[in-house]
């Protein structure tokens, strides 16, 4: 595999965040959810966090791993 430029690995960086920001949005809604129930508000908005950050992880991830080619004019 070719080199990966800055912007890669800063896109891999960044997905590594998302992805634990959705670990802490797991706990969080689990937090809600025993104290209030699964009819809570904030125990959806923390479940679509959820979805949120893997998906932004996913999506970040492919970026900084994808094999993008040279695109200079040679």
């Amino acid at each position: 595999m070719r080199k990966q430029n800055f912007t890669q690995k800063v896109s891999v960086v960044f997905a590594f965040v998302f992805y634990i920001a959705a670990v802490v949005s797991i706990a969080a809604a689990g937090y809600f959810y025993t104290q209030f129930g699964g009819n809570h508000p904030a125990v959806a908005a923390w479940s679509a966090a959820i979805v949120f950050f893997v998906g932004g992880g996913v999506v970040l991830h492919v970026m900084g791993k994808a094999d993008i080619p040279d695109f200079k004019i040679k």
